[in-house]
């Protein structure tokens, strides 16, 4: 796991090069290095921060350089020991055991070509001396990050977009429209990005720059098509997704320096920590748990005590991490190593972790990240399941239900009602159409709210933002609602958002995590599963749970769901409050005038009377409000304030 950063046919190209690179070193602090070479015009750079993981040595070193092809590389390839024995037995010779080195040799082999056949995550950029010509690919699932500037034929790129803002400065500018999305969402797609010049290479494919300023585009790997393909597959039985998952969190082992685990307690991390225990008997994983009077508030499930019985089972090394930031500084810390704006405090919870694996030297850490996303195991699957079964209730029966609820506190001074909240949230989408109904079960406010809290010119961003996600979701042949809805997870919520801030946090604490679920074999195998398999009753991810019920005791299997997230309600009301108020009154955002002063007041005193669940809300807007002053203290990024 490493940073890269480059330029192609740049003015100053190395010195911009190094600059990109040195805001990423925290991605590599093991190594760094730079190939230049000059290509008709101009020159290119490659820059790379390293983080050893496989081969330690020299000879894993890059940027790597074979035969005229230079490659700069971050990721990891699971199968790299199966395409190093093709590559071997069709005559290439290996200098060292790098997975940086297969990639290349295959690449040189194979060219685009190889691009499906990589099992793994990655993000690099590889030039061809013969031809001058530069290319940029990312892997499947959009696991690992790639930004990228163009600009008078020439092009800047880099694994954070805060590098590209570091040197650019002013001639970046804020996209209006990624803050609405943003907003919407609590993030920002992996379509949109926060700055209107630059964009992220989408996940599956590539992109060919030559020395004349043409480029071409294209794209090796279709999510859409695998769930297309799958519905019309075989459904795998218990036992064949066991075996698919137990494999790849096999690979996902591959390492030259320790490997833990997340353990939530949870499922996905529970089954996770199990396979990785019967590989590597006494491994480590790490849980979290809360200051006392914190989970109370928030009415939180008693997690630590199901990853202490996981633990116990498989002779795991149980390490326990109290999540108690002081968020003064927490929040202005990760809203700068986010990149964009995102409004999950889970990205602290991973932060903490891997800063505490890496002091004790552990490198790689394994996450149950995608699980909920390909199998169902969200509340929103089986809710939006269960509001279809609503509209069919006579309205005479509903009535008296949505008045009632509507009534309801969601917190007193002590304490929040976690089954009020979830009750308010089910009857806002409850009787809306399949696509608006599941975009409003997740998402943070409906049109109207959004446009209440906007500026008006904005109007046609909402609408913009809105009608992307409709687009999305109707693009597949799909005949599944649950699939459906996991296509749309699959295609926006985890790339855009889970893998983002995992990787972003982890990288920022030198830490690499692996996503076992998020493996091209598990998702195929994933979308072969009819919805009915995986939402069984009320049951939600019941075909994973039948699956892991080979490892796992019934007891951690069918637990009620956890989450992996913070305190935020008691954090808002106790921590945070002052701040609050300083920026719906008078924060960046206001006087820009992006967004209304009296619609934050409104959500801020709603909030603190207990009558509505804002909290979510309000932390969304200060990551926010520091992500936007960051992006125009120095001139960068100026919008309509300006």
């Amino acid at each position: 796991m490493c940073g890269i950063a480059g330029s192609y046919l740049w003015p100053d190209g190395g010195p911009v090069t190094d600059r990109l690179s040195k805001v990423i070193a925290h991605r590599g602090p093991d190594a760094e290095g730079r190939y230049t070479h000059r290509a008709g015009p101009g020159e290119v750079n490659l820059g790379h921060r390293r983080l050893s993981i496989v081969d330690l040595s020299e000879t894993g070193a890059q940027p790597m350089v074979i035969d005229g092809l230079a490659l700069s590389y971050n990721g990891e390839l699971y199968n790299a020991p199966e395409l190093r024995a093709e590559l071997a037995g069709a005559g290439v010779r290996f200098r060292g055991s790098s997975d940086t080195e297969v990639l290349l040799q295959a690449w040189r082999r194979w060219g685009t070509d190889c691009l499906p056949r990589l099992r793994g995550m990655f993000a690099f950029a590889v030039f061809d001396e013969r031809t001058g010509e530069l290319v940029l690919a990312r892997d499947q699932l959009g696991i690992k990050p790639l930004f990228l500037v163009r600009r008078d034929g020439g092009l800047l790129f880099s694994s954070e977009l805060k590098s590209l803002a570091a040197v650019l400065g002013g001639e970046l500018r804020v996209d209006e429209s990624a803050l609405v999305a943003s907003l919407l969402y609590y993030w920002v797609p992996d379509s949109r990005c926060a700055y209107r010049e630059a964009e992220k290479l989408p996940p599956g494919s590539w992109l060919r720059i030559r020395p004349d300023g043409r480029t071409e585009r294209g794209t090796f790997w279709s999510l859409r098509e695998v769930a297309e393909r799958g519905a019309g597959e075989p459904e795998p039985s218990a036992e064949e997704l066991h075996e698919i998952i137990a494999d790849s969190t096999r690979c996902h082992l591959l390492a030259d320096v320790p490997v833990a685990t997340f353990l939530s307690g949870g499922l996905d991390s529970s089954y996770l920590t199990a396979l990785a225990a019967q590989t590597q008997p006494g491994i480590a994983a790490y849980t979290i748990g809360f200051r006392p009077q914190d989970a109370k508030f928030e009415a939180m499930p008693d997690d630590l005590a199901y990853a202490r019985k996981v633990a116990a089972r498989f002779g795991v090394d149980l390490r326990e991490i109290e999540i108690a930031p002081n968020l003064q500084d927490m929040l202005p810390l990760m809203t700068h190593h986010l990149d964009e704006p995102i409004g999950d405090p889970a990205a602290i919870n991973t932060y903490l972790i891997c800063t505490a694996a890496r002091e004790a030297g552990v490198k790689v850490m394994l996450s149950g990240m995608g699980a909920d996303e390909l199998f169902a195991g969200y509340r929103k699957h089986l809710a939006n399941l269960l509001a279809l079964r609503y509209q069919r209730t006579p309205r005479a029966l509903r009535a008296p239900v949505e008045s009632l609820v509507g009534r309801l506190p969601v917190a007193s001074s002590r304490r929040g009602y976690r089954t009020v909240r979830w009750a308010k949230r089910f009857l806002s989408f409850a009787e809306l159409p399949e696509e608006t109904a599941f975009r409003r079960s997740y998402t943070m406010y409906d049109r109207a709210e959004l446009l209440d809290l906007l500026h008006p010119d904005l109007a046609g961003c909402v609408d913009d933002v809105l009608t992307e996600h409709a687009d999305t979701y109707h693009d597949n042949a799909l005949d599944d609602h649950v699939n459906r809805m996991c296509l749309a997870d699959s295609r926006m919520f985890l790339p855009g958002l889970n893998l983002t801030y995992t990787d972003r946090a982890s990288m920022a604490a030198s830490t690499e995590v692996r996503t076992p679920f998020v493996d091209v074999r598990v998702v195929e195998a994933a979308f072969r599963i009819p919805g009915s398999s995986k939402i069984v009753g009320r049951r939600s991810k019941a075909a994973l749970k039948q699956a892991a019920l080979s490892t796992l005791p019934a007891e951690i299997v069918h637990r009620p769901k956890g989450l992996f997230s913070a305190p935020l309600r008691a954090w808002m009301s106790r921590d945070l409050a002052p701040l609050v108020r300083e920026v719906v009154h008078d924060g960046a955002l206001v006087r820009a005038g992006l967004l209304r002063s009296e619609a934050l007041q409104r959500l801020a005193a709603e909030d603190a009377a207990g009558r509505s669940d804002h909290a979510k809300h309000l932390w969304h807007v200060l990551t926010l409000e520091y992500w936007y002053r960051a992006a125009t203290e120095g001139g960068s990024g100026q919008t309509r304030a300006a």
